[in-house]
C-alpha cells in the first residue's frame, strides 16, 4: 500500500512558497514525523499551512532561520495576527489565531526536543483566550419536523435527501464524516453507523434510530440503485451524476431544505448536530454519553450543550418561581 507523502495529500496547489527557506527542510521532517505518528491528512495538512503562514511572514522581514526566532518575534506575528483581515474585511476569529498559534508552539516543541534548538522560543508564548460562544441558534423539535417534511419525495433525489438529513440529526455526523461514509459502514440490521477516521483520526460506532434507519434503508433500497453508475459503488450517498457526495454538497443539501422549511438562520449540517445534542440532553442522556456520539476528546467541548439546553431550566422556573406560582394561583381561583 503507498504510503502518504509527508504533509497529507495536498498537491501543493494554493500554498505559500517557502521552499528556498532554511526553514523548510525543518517543516518536512515535522511533517514526516507528524505522518510516521499516524496524524490525519487534515492535520498534516493544517500544520503545513499555518507554518507556510509564518515562514512567509519572516521571510518578509529577512529572517531566514528557526534559530533566529524568539519570543519577542512570536508575538509581534501575534500581534499580526489580530490585526489581520480577511478577503471580506473581517478580522480572523480569535479561534483562528490560537490554532495558527497552537500550530508554532508544537512545531517549535519538537525543534527544541529534537535539539535543532537550544531552547523553545515558544515555550512562555500567551495564547489568545478562546470565546466560549454558544451556538446561535438550537433548532426546536417544531423545526425538525418542518425540516423533514420540506424534502419532496417523489423523485430518488428526495428520498437520498431524507436519509441525509435523518442520518445527520439521529447520529450527530460532521459533514465530513457523512460525505466519508460508504455501504458496509451502515448496518441496518443492528442499526449502527461506523465512523472511520473521525476528527482527529479516531473511529467511532454510533447507534442509528428507527426513523433513520427506515429511511437509510428505503434509500438504499429505491433511491441509491437509480442514482449510482458504478464509478462510486461503495460511496454511501450519491450525487445525481453517480457521484460521491463531497461535504460541501452535503452542506447545500440542509441549507437548501432549511430554506424550504422557512428557516432563515446561519449555519447548515452543524445545526442538525447541535440539535440532536441538545434534544438527548434535554430528555435526559448523560452529558459522557452525548460526548461518545460527538466524538469530542474533551468534555468541555460538550459542556456547551448544558448552557442551550434551557427546556428543562424552563420547566423549574415555572414550578418554582414565586412569580410562577403567583400566576397559577390566581388562574386557580379563576376557575
Amino acid at each position: 500500500m503507498a504510503r502518504r507523502k509527508p504533509g497529507g495529500r495536498g498537491n501543493g496547489r494554493g500554498k505559500l512558497p517557502i521552499e528556498h527557506s532554511a526553514f523548510y527542510p525543518y517543516l518536512q521532517r515535522y511533517l514526516e514525523q507528524l505522518t510516521i505518528r499516524n496524524h490525519s491528512d487534515d492535520t498534516c495538512q493544517r500544520y503545513d499551512s499555518n507554518i507556510r503562514q509564518f515562514v512567509h511572514w519572516c521571510d518578509e522581514r529577512g529572517i531566514d532561520d528557526p534559530r533566529a526566532v524568539t519570543k519577542p518575534i512570536l508575538e509581534r506575528y501575534q500581534k499580526h495576527l489580530y490585526y489581520s483581515r480577511k478577503s471580506n474585511g473581517d478580522p480572523l476569529s480569535f479561534s483562528s489565531q490560537h490554532i495558527k498559534l497552537a500550530s508554532l508552539k508544537a512545531w517549535f516543541k519538537w525543534l527544541t526536543r529534537e535539539n535543532y534548538l537550544l531552547y523553545n522560543p515558544a515555550s512562555e508564548l500567551m495564547m489568545p483566550r478562546l470565546p466560549q460562544r454558544l451556538p446561535r441558534y438550537i433548532l426546536s423539535l417544531d423545526d425538525i419536523h418542518a425540516l423533514m417534511n420540506s424534502v419532496d419525495l417523489a423523485g430518488p433525489q428526495g428520498i437520498r435527501d431524507r436519509a441525509v438529513l435523518e442520518l445527520l440529526y439521529s447520529s450527530g455526523l460532521r459533514r465530513k464524516e457523512c460525505a466519508a461514509l460508504t455501504l458496509p459502514d451502515i448496518d441496518l440490521k443492528r442499526q449502527t453507523v461506523f465512523v472511520r477516521e473521525g476528527k482527529g483520526g479516531k473511529d467511532r460506532l454510533l447507534p442509528l434510530g428507527e426513523k433513520a434507519s427506515d429511511w437509510l434503508n428505503q434509500y438504499l433500497q429505491q433511491a441509491r440503485p437509480e442514482l449510482v453508475t458504478g464509478q462510486n459503488d461503495y460511496a454511501l450517498f450519491i450525487d445525481n451524476f453517480g457521484a460521491a457526495y463531497n461535504a460541501d454538497c452535503l452542506g447545500r443539501i440542509v441549507k437548501t431544505h432549511l430554506k424550504k422549511a422557512g428557516i432563515n438562520v446561519e449555519g447548515a449540517a452543524h445545526l442538525l448536530r447541535h440539535a440532536m445534542a441538545t434534544h438527548m440532553l434535554e430528555n435526559g442522556a448523560d452529558l459522557r454519553y452525548i460526548q461518545t456520539m460527538l466524538g469530542h476528546s474533551d468534555l468541555r467541548a460538550t459542556q456547551i450543550y448544558t448552557r442551550v439546553s434551557v427546556e428543562k431550566l424552563k420547566e423549574i422556573h415555572r414550578a418554582t418561581h414565586p412569580a410562577s406560582r403567583l400566576k397559577k394561583d390566581r388562574a386557580d381561583q379563576c376557575e
